[in-house]
């Protein structure tokens, strides 16, 4: 890392009024609470949404016994206890096609993977281990009794539940609904969240850009992240650097939406008038969090809604999003709490770092000439350096008490990608 890294915001004082991570963490998590419309959603409009009753399966399945392979369906007592026998194939069962008549003793059918099983049989013996000659299939003592037969409900058992509420609908659940006969279900309606950037020298894409403005990044990863998991969004475009409008921004969004996410005007500039509309609209949680970058981030009740202040540097913005506004998201959408996995990995780069703050810096995780996975730098770690971001592929986690980090370290590592829905 070079002295560019180096920036007000690493030289502030983490214990003036911050809370750590974790606290705050846990102080999100006792204030959200899921959202309550619930609605029917036919089963391919499903996909993402999040389950707000238990599903029973209706039926068993396997539905019936079944071959679990291509072969012969036999008596198990058939079976030779040495040498070999024949037995007499006197029909076939196909998927679809069971065998019509009634097997008798001494007697096999061809049977094919999936096909209905004969009540009197009990056993399949794989077609390469038998020898059939004509009207005879010469089988020996290699196969046990009661081999590769599914059973009925062996997989999932009639009423048994199949999926919680919580639950997110994947294509893997999907599938699993459709093979159970189930059109449609019981899901909670999607969360409305409004978001809008602050600040005079924030300009939307297609407008010229003057002296000392920038291109409004923020509102596109937030729109990103926040349609990633699934949520109603409300983009309310950049609001001027005005006590009024901001303050009628807020309340507006507190009435649309049920969480409310600004970015920029939340620290103590003279024209951050973002606090000043929270004081008279809601309650502040709290306003600093011992992390870096993203310090400046305010939790906080506005009316009926919940609100989240994400600083303005892009890479702030994005890191509070992912680490504090996701889990709140999702909890508020009902989904069942599951931990984010991380991975403990050897440092392929030195990391510098101060005790005192956690720090969320960006790296590659990669395989190295061993083929050991090691994570690197990604490069400049500046909050504003949105490209540490776009060139990374994980969070190297450097927890409050953390130094330097020497090469061939294990440090902990959250891969973006678990970190997408």
């Amino acid at each position: 890392m070079t002295d560019s890294n180096k920036s007000n915001d690493c030289c502030m004082d983490a214990t003036d009024s911050s809370i750590s991570a974790s606290d705050a963490v846990k102080m999100i998590a006792n204030q959200v609470s899921p959202v309550t419309g619930i609605e029917a959603a036919p089963l391919r409009s499903a996909l993402g949404r999040i389950l707000a009753q238990s599903i029973h399966s209706p039926i068993n399945v396997p539905a019936y016994r079944n071959s679990a392979m291509d072969g012969y369906a036999v008596f198990g007592k058939d079976i030779p206890t040495k040498g070999s026998s024949a037995l007499k194939v006197v029909g076939s069962a196909f998927a679809g096609k069971p065998y019509a008549g009634q097997l008798n003793r001494g007697e096999c059918i061809r049977i094919m993977t999936g096909a209905k099983m004969p009540d009197e049989a009990d056993t399949v013996i794989m077609q390469e281990w038998v020898d059939r000659q004509g009207d005879d299939a010469h089988i020996d003592n290699r196969t046990k009794h009661g081999a590769n037969v599914r059973q009925a409900g062996e997989d999932i058992q009639a009423d048994s539940i199949i999926l919680q509420a919580g639950d997110e609908i994947g294509p893997a659940q999907l599938g699993l609904l459709a093979s159970l006969g189930i059109p449609e279900v019981q899901v909670r309606r999607r969360l409305r969240v409004a978001f809008f950037s602050s600040g005079d020298e924030i300009r939307s894409i297609g407008q010229p850009l003057e002296e000392g403005q920038i291109y409004d990044s923020n509102r596109y990863t937030l729109f990103g992240m926040l349609t990633e998991l699934g949520t109603d969004v409300i983009d309310m475009g950049v609001i001027p650097d005005e006590a009024e409008a901001i303050q009628a921004a807020m309340l507006e969004a507190s009435k649309e939406a049920d969480l409310v996410l600004t970015s920029g005007g939340i620290s103590v500039g003279e024209a951050d008038f973002i606090a000043e509309g929270i004081h008279k609209l809601g309650k502040i949680h709290f306003s600093k969090v011992a992390i870096k970058p993203g310090r400046p981030l305010t939790f906080a009740n506005l009316g009926d809604a919940r609100f989240f202040g994400l600083p303005g540097n892009p890479v702030a913005v994005m890191i509070t999003f992912l680490q504090f506004v996701r889990p709140a998201i999702q909890l508020m959408q009902g989904k069942q709490s599951r931990l984010t996995p991380t991975l403990k990995v050897k440092a392929g780069t030195a990391f510098r770092k101060l005790p005192g703050r956690t720090e969320f810096q960006r790296g590659i995780l990669e395989l190295d000439e061993q083929g050991v996975l090691i994570v690197k730098t990604s490069g400049r770690q500046g909050s504003g350096v949105l490209s540490s971001m776009s060139n990374g592929n994980c969070f190297i986690l450097l927890p409050d008490e953390a130094e330097h980090v020497r090469l061939g370290d294990l440090v902990e590592v959250q891969p973006f990608d678990l970190l997408r829905h």
